[in-house]
């Protein structure tokens, strides 16, 4: 079947997308927004509620400093300015999961505005080697809110003819990330909100978890012919529960604007979905004129002040961010910026390498294993290197023993397999071996030589002939016969020397 892009191509060079993404963000705290209702996933459906946040008449919210503290350092996080006072409004509209019939937000004075994030034009999908190309995307407002519940389709006794509603949720802060719409490209997008999961995971305020709805994204996308500055009709698109999804919805949606107008339609403002199976977006419903939100103060909140003393206290906490690790890592331990940036993608991992590169004697060794020795293995498994059997400690304690010749790379490369067939740590399987150590035996490396120089005596005329590389076919042939015991560098000199 033809795509859209395959009809679309020639006309795509003169339009260009502008893409502006709402990121909202669960905070990880203990209790709700205004109550103190757990905010625990997976609990039975509404069960941590109460008069608050069911919206019963009468009950009045009181707000978790905890969420204020939270949102606060994310918006530090993303370069924002804090606003010392901001005000909570009330968000009206119905909605069934909605049991207030209105949402506490934050509108015309949110706690922070004008961040921004830094992202690579020519990271692509992978990371490309040189000088990054960096682009400024910038942040409109940091928010806070409480969630909607949650309605419920499936999973329960008469699914099929009704909704049922989980209001566990109801109540859980959120902070809402609103971009400026300066994102043109899905590539673009998808780095941006890898950037922004980034950011928040290391400053621990969220989970950031897309199948738990701790992270939600919605985009919204026009085009306009390339160098005009007026913004197309935008579309909105919903409910996606990956970044690569999005970047696919992204796509798709910009090509299929392009063919409406090319062939002489127009776009229509509407909420759209992503079906992810048919790789489409689909109309969900109108949105032809703004919904009227009737916002207005909050009367049950007084102001929400974070003075200096206060905002000092919140940026102490402030923890180092990945963009700037990474660079003092490149500095501290001579590593690359692609080892730089696979080793910071948690800061529970970056924290694990620098612990073991601190104590190894080689940092840029361990390093290097990592990239060449652990990942390959994880992708074949498919774990996320969290996940890996063989920690940083192991990592570190491995290039050890190889900087100090005592196990070869062939040996290291065997001991890791065993530590993944396991699922044991590298020192565990290295004590269950019985602690191999390269041989050194010369005597008996020289007794193997012969052996392979008389079993190749074609290979040796070459060699005596001028042609010289084929001393690796021996050394090989030696290592494969000493099971990867030997000493490739003390095999390289007792083979040059048995044949010169």
């Amino acid at each position: 079947m033809a795509t859209s892009v395959e009809r679309s191509a020639p006309a795509r060079t003169k339009y260009e997308p502008v893409i502006g993404l709402e990121v909202h963000v669960q905070l990880l705290t203990a209790s709700k927004i205004f109550c103190s209702c757990s905010t625990r996933f997976g609990d039975p459906p509404n069960t941590n509620v109460c008069p608050v946040c069911l919206g019963l008449p009468g009950a009045l919210p009181v707000l978790n400093r905890k969420a204020i503290e939270f949102a606060t350092l994310a918006a530090m996080a993303l370069n924002c300015e804090i606003r010392e006072t901001s005000i909570f409004a009330r968000k009206n509209y119905f909605y069934p999961d909605l049991p207030k019939g209105y949402q506490i937000s934050q509108y015309d004075k949110p706690l922070a505005e004008h961040g921004f994030i830094e992202i690579e034009t020519n990271a692509g999908r992978a990371r490309t080697p040189g000088a990054p190309q960096t682009k400024r995307i910038g942040i409109t407002r940091v928010h806070l809110e409480e969630d909607a519940g949650k309605s419920l389709h499936e999973g329960f006794v008469g699914a099929g003819e009704t909704t049922a509603i989980d209001l566990n949720r109801s109540g859980v802060p959120l902070i809402e990330i609103v971009s400026e719409p300066d994102i043109a490209s899905p590539e673009e997008a998808y780095e941006y909100l890898t950037r922004l999961k980034e950011i928040i995971l290391y400053t621990g305020v969220s989970d950031v978890n897309m199948e738990e709805g701790s992270l939600r994204c919605d985009a919204n996308v026009s085009v306009r012919p390339r160098g005009e500055k007026k913004f197309g009709t935008k579309t909105e698109v919903k409910n996606v529960n990956s970044f690569r999804f999005i970047r696919e919805a992204l796509e798709y949606e910009i090509e299929r604007q392009i063919e409406v107008i090319e062939g002489g339609g127009k776009i229509t403002q509407e909420t759209r979905l992503y079906n992810s199976v048919e790789g489409k977006t689909y109309g969900m419903r109108s949105k032809e004129q703004a919904h009227d939100y009737r916002y207005f103060p909050e009367p049950d909140l007084l102001p929400l002040v974070v003075d200096e003393k206060w905002r000092t206290q919140i940026r102490s906490t402030l923890p180092e961010l990945p963009e700037a690790r990474r660079k003092r890592m490149m500095s501290d331990y001579g590593i690359t910026a692609q080892d730089a940036h696979t080793l910071t993608l948690t800061k529970l991992l970056a924290d694990q390498f620098e612990s073991a590169a601190k104590a190894a004697k080689n940092p840029k060794r361990v390093a290097n294993l990592v990239q060449s020795e652990l990942t390959g293995r994880l992708k074949a498994k498919g774990l996320e290197i969290e996940q890996s059997p063989i920690t940083m400690k192991g990592v570190a304690e491995s290039a050890d023993l190889v900087e100090s010749d005592v196990i070869s790379g062939k040996m290291l490369k065997d001991l890791y397999d065993l530590a993944f067939e396991r699922g044991k740590d590298f020192p565990a399987v290295y004590e269950e071996e019985g602690r191999p150590e390269q041989s050194r035996d010369t005597s008996a490396l020289e007794k193997i030589i012969d052996e392979v120089l008389a079993a190749n005596p074609k290979q040796v005329e070459q060699y005596r002939g001028g042609k010289k590389t084929v001393s690796g076919f021996f050394v090989g042939q030696v290592m494969k016969l000493s099971k990867g015991q030997a000493n490739p560098q003390l095999v390289n000199e007792l083979v040059a020397k048995k044949l010169d």
